[in-house]
C-alpha cells in the first residue's frame, strides 16, 4: 500500500515582481521579528495531469519535486481563498508513475485517464525565514526565479515571491504584503506556478 500521505494546510500570498526587484528589509514586520540570511535552493518539479487537464480545471496540482527540503510527491487541493490542503508522500524509484495513494485522491476527477507530465518547472529559490523573538519561524519568504516548460512550447521565465505561513498568524501575511507592495511587488493573478505556465502556453 505504500506510505500514507502526510497532510498540512498551506496558506500563502504570491507576488509578481520584475527581474530586477529588490526585496525590501523584512525585519520588524510583527513583534520584533527578525529575518534569517538568504539560502539558495534548486528545485525541479514535474506536474502531472490528464491530457485534457482535468486536475488543473479543478484547481488541483499534482507534482513530483526534487531538491530543497520538501522533495517528494505533492498533491494540493483547494481549501479556501489563499489556503490549500497539501498531501505529500516520499519519492520512489519511478519518475513517471503517480503513487497509488495520491491517485486515489483524485480518482473522481481523473477517472480512467492516464496521468502524465504536462509541465516541468525549474526554480532557483532564495529563502528567507521571518522569525519571532523566541526564534520560531513565523513565515517563509521564497524569492523564485522560475523557468517553466510545456511540451511543444517555448520555455517561459519569470520571477515571483511567495510568503507562506509556518507558525505565524494572518497579521504576518498582512504586514509582509504591505512591505512588499510598497517596494513594487503586486499580488499575483495566477493561483499557482503551474496555472501560469499553462495559461502562457495555451
Amino acid at each position: 500500500m505504500g506510505d500514507q500521505p502526510t497532510e498540512h494546510l498551506e496558506t500563502e500570498l504570491k507576488f509578481e515582481v520584475s527581474p530586477d526587484f529588490a526585496v525590501p528589509d523584512l525585519t520588524g514586520l510583527v513583534d520584533a521579528s527578525q529575518v534569517t540570511e538568504p539560502e539558495v535552493r534548486l528545485l525541479t518539479a514535474s506536474y502531472f495531469d490528464t491530457g485534457d487537464l482535468r486536475l488543473a480545471a479543478a484547481k488541483i496540482t499534482l507534482r513530483r519535486r526534487t531538491g530543497g527540503t520538501d522533495a517528494g510527491w505533492h498533491l494540493k487541493l483547494p481549501q479556501s481563498a489563499g489556503t490549500r490542503r497539501e498531501m505529500q508522500v516520499p519519492l520512489d524509484d519511478s519518475a513517471t508513475e503517480v503513487p497509488a495513494q495520491l491517485r486515489s485522491l483524485v480518482s473522481d476527477q481523473v477517472g480512467d485517464e492516464r496521468l502524465r507530465v504536462v509541465a516541468v518547472l525549474e526554480t532557483r529559490r532564495t529563502v528567507r525565514n521571518i522569525t519571532g523573538p523566541d526564534g520560531a519561524v513565523l513565515a517563509e519568504v521564497a524569492d523564485d526565479l522560475v523557468t517553466g516548460r510545456v511540451p511543444g512550447r517555448e520555455p517561459d521565465t519569470w520571477r515571483e515571491i511567495e510568503v507562506e505561513l509556518v507558525s505565524g498568524g494572518p497579521e504576518v501575511l498582512a504586514a509582509a504584503r504591505s512591505r512588499l507592495t510598497e517596494a513594487g511587488a503586486r499580488l499575483s493573478d495566477s493561483p499557482s506556478k503551474l496555472a501560469r505556465v499553462l495559461s502562457r502556453s495555451s
